[in-house]
């Protein structure tokens, strides 16, 4: 799949992975959609060929109308999405407070694995409305997940149960959408030096890239980038979960 002259929408667009990912296609050429709370989009960098717009991923009006903004270049058609926006909140089934407060766990859900489907679903649809390449493809899409829906850890249980339901998702969407000639992917990362991390000290950081195997230190946007545009790049990956996590195995805490 070519980026150069395409249009392309990435989640979570403002920060971390997806300001990588998002600089990373608009420097190969491709216009570039990235979703962002409105907040996220006012703070985010300013990047040429991205166009950040206000978007909940949550809110399936939203997206239709974000959506609607990707595909009005009949001259750039949308053929890429990348998920990248989510949160990670983290608390036990059964705490000192009590259960695990139940709006939480839904909200969790809602923004990882429902949002994620949601941007999918609608950009399948109008990605399928558009003209196939000389290979029959009309798009791909990134998911991402997290080595957690592996390896998930005390009080990941909401996290993991999001992540995990990105990874189950990977093939039956693949199959799903390849009569359109679409491909769907999913990146687990590891741990990533990304803005959730920014409020930890730097002995808790070195502590966090001491466990990981080779390299021996925390993984960086600009890595989920490349492995993306990589994706992107080799029309014969569809319906798998490539971890990129320096051979980490979390442990239970």
């Amino acid at each position: 799949m070519q980026t150069a002259n395409t249009t392309a929408i990435v989640t979570g667009g403002a920060s971390g992975l997806g300001a990588a990912t998002a600089a990373a296609l608009a420097a190969a050429g491709a216009r570039v959609i990235a979703l962002d709370l409105a907040a996220a989009c006012e703070a985010g960098p300013a990047v040429d060929a991205v166009t950040y717009v206000p978007t909940d991923v949550t809110d399936e009006v939203q997206v239709r109308a974000a959506v609607a903004v990707a595909s009005e270049d009949p001259q750039s058609p949308l053929r890429v999405v990348v998920n990248c926006a989510g949160v990670g909140m983290s608390a036990r089934i059964l705490g000192r407070g009590g259960v695990h407060d139940l709006a939480l766990y839904r909200k969790i859900i809602e923004i990882n694995l429902i949002g994620s489907f949601t941007v999918m679903a609608i950009a399948a649809e109008a990605m399928a409305a558009t003209e196939p390449d000389v290979e029959g493809q009309r798009g791909v899409v990134i998911n991402t997940a997290s080595i957690a829906a592996y390896d998930g850890q005390v009080g990941q249980a909401a996290y993991s149960s999001s992540k995990g339901g990105i990874v189950g998702l990977t093939l039956p969407a693949a199959r799903d959408l390849a009569q359109y000639g679409i491909r769907v992917m999913t990146i687990a990362p590891g741990i990533i030096e990304t803005p959730m991390l920014a409020t930890v000290s730097d002995e808790f950081r070195a502590g966090l890239a001491a466990g990981v195997p080779f390299p021996q230190r925390l993984g960086r946007p600009e890595e989920y980038a490349a492995l993306a545009m990589a994706i992107i790049g080799h029309d014969y990956l569809n319906g798998e979960v490539i971890r990129m996590d320096g051979a980490l195995r979390m442990a239970p805490r």
